[in-house]
Order: C-alpha cells, then sequence, then structure tokens
C-alpha cells in the first residue's frame, strides 16, 4: 500500500474514534462534530455516515447522533475480557516496590472479601492472608474500602454477620460496636480510602482504597498492610494518597471516569 494511501487511513481512523469520543461526551450534531475536527462538514457528514452504516452511531431524527449498538456490543466484550486481576496486577507490583510492604487485591462475594491476589512484602512480615481466602468485608481494609457505597440496613446487616464470623475466630479481635464501625464507614466515604488498625488482626494495620469500573460500581479493592511499626499513623497518612492513586489507576483501566460520577 502507498505510504500516503495508509497515512490517509491512519487519520480516517483517528477521526472516526474521534468521532465516537465526541457523541459519547454529547456533541449530537454534525455541524459540531466538523467544528471540533476542524474539518468540512461534508467530511464530517461522510464519517458519521460510515459510523452509522457499521453500527456504531444511531441518528435519532431532529435530535442528531447518539452511540450505537455495536459500541454496547464491543464495550460487554471488552469487559469480558478484562478481569480485574489481569488488569490490577501492574499497578499493585508498582505499589508494592514503591512502599516495601504487602499489598493485596480483593472483590466483594456476598459477605465477605475474597483474596484475589498478594504481594509480599520486602520486610520479612508474615501474613495469614493468601489468594483464595475469605475474610468478613465488615472486618478488613480492604473489604471496608468496598463499602463505601452502601447504605446505612446494608452496612448494619454485614457488620452483625461479620460480628459472628469473627467470634467464631480463635484468635479473634472483639469487634468495635456497630455505631463506631458506621462512623468508620462514613469517614471512609469522605476521605476516599480506609483503615485498619488491627481490626482484624493483632499488630497488623493497613490502608484500602476502591476499584471502581465504567459504571461507577465499586467491584474491587486494594489495600497496602504491614506490622504496625512500619505503619505510624503518620506514615499511613503518607501513604494513603499513593494507595488512593493506584486504585483509581487500576479503575480507569476498567473504564472508569471521575468526571462522571
Amino acid at each position: 500500500m502507498p505510504e500516503d494511501k495508509a497515512q490517509r487511513g491512519t487519520q480516517t481512523l483517528s477521526r472516526g474514534l474521534e468521532v465516537l469520543r465526541l457523541v459519547g461526551a454529547g456533541t449530537t450534531g454534525a455541524s459540531g462534530i466538523a467544528a471540533a475536527l476542524e474539518v468540512p462538514r461534508s467530511t464530517a457528514q461522510r464519517l458519521l455516515a460510515s459510523l452509522v452504516a457499521e453500527g456504531c452511531l444511531y441518528r435519532l431524527p431532529g435530535q442528531g447522533y447518539v452511540l450505537g449498538p455495536e459500541l454496547i456490543h464491543l464495550g460487554a466484550r471488552a469487559r469480558a475480557q478484562q478481569p480485574v486481576l489481569a488488569v490490577a496486577s501492574p499497578a499493585l507490583r508498582r505499589l508494592a516496590e514503591a512502599t516495601g510492604d504487602t499489598v493485596h487485591l480483593g472483590v466483594p462475594d456476598g459477605d465477605e472479601v475474597l483474596y484475589l491476589d498478594k504481594i509480599d512484602g520486602t520486610r520479612g512480615l508474615e501474613m495469614r492472608s493468601r489468594p483464595g481466602q475469605r475474610m468478613p468485608l465488615a472486618f478488613t481494609g480492604l473489604g471496608k474500602a468496598m463499602l463505601a457505597d452502601h447504605d446505612e440496613p446494608s452496612l448494619r446487616a454485614l457488620y452483625e454477620r461479620g460480628a459472628d464470623a469473627q467470634a467464631a475466630r480463635p484468635d479473634r479481635v472483639p469487634p468495635r460496636p456497630w455505631e463506631a464501625f458506621r462512623d468508620d464507614i462514613a469517614a471512609v466515604r469522605g476521605r476516599g480510602h480506609s483503615l485498619d488498625l488491627e481490626e482484624n488482626e493483632r499488630g497488623i494495620r493497613c490502608i484500602g482504597a476502591p476499584v471502581r469500573d465504567v459504571e461507577g460500581r465499586i467491584v474491587a479493592g486494594l489495600s497496602v498492610a504491614s506490622a504496625a511499626p512500619f505503619m505510624p499513623d503518620e506514615r499511613m497518612a503518607r501513604l494513603a494518597p499513593l494507595v488512593v492513586a493506584h486504585a483509581q489507576e487500576i479503575s480507569r483501566e476498567l473504564g472508569w471516569r471521575p468526571d462522571d460520577d
């Protein structure tokens, strides 16, 4: 293929993708799209017609263009092909390297958090957590990070069932009163991260943050954990923005955009 023809094809592809982004952002008319692309209206109309023919756009008489069914189909396939673990792995490893602490990734599963991945820290500290393990959502830093969007009745039910599960553990840490837990989740909501101050395992502290999908739903969480001597209050305050930033990076890979919340 001649080089100039290949360049024209690349340019057409880039413009077509930009048209989809513009329509998705609310630019629905040919004139507005032409202006945004800085092309003649006739060029914009040809691009729009091609995208309509492929099912990527749909034209509503009197209203303009909207995203079409082919994009819904492709979006569903993209989500199926991007499991959280595969998407999150690079960010988890960078976070572990940056902190030297143990990093976890988990997903909510009923009343529990299911641990998907664990990267051991470099401090020689052994933690009982492992991929495949389940713990009550309400009593781990990782789990609490995933409860920010729950309403009070749902939180109360999770707290009570989690407290029963905690009571059955031989090494149990006595659960805090419901009111303290409720206020803790309200704080998670406000600051964007959770704290576990030896509530799940004696001597272990951690910071957790939620991971969201394209629809803004919390679908996973990550945490950084270490022994209490390595996690004084001031260090936890310094690490929290780093943990949140890595969780948001994974969220963006899953299609989340903070402006859509």
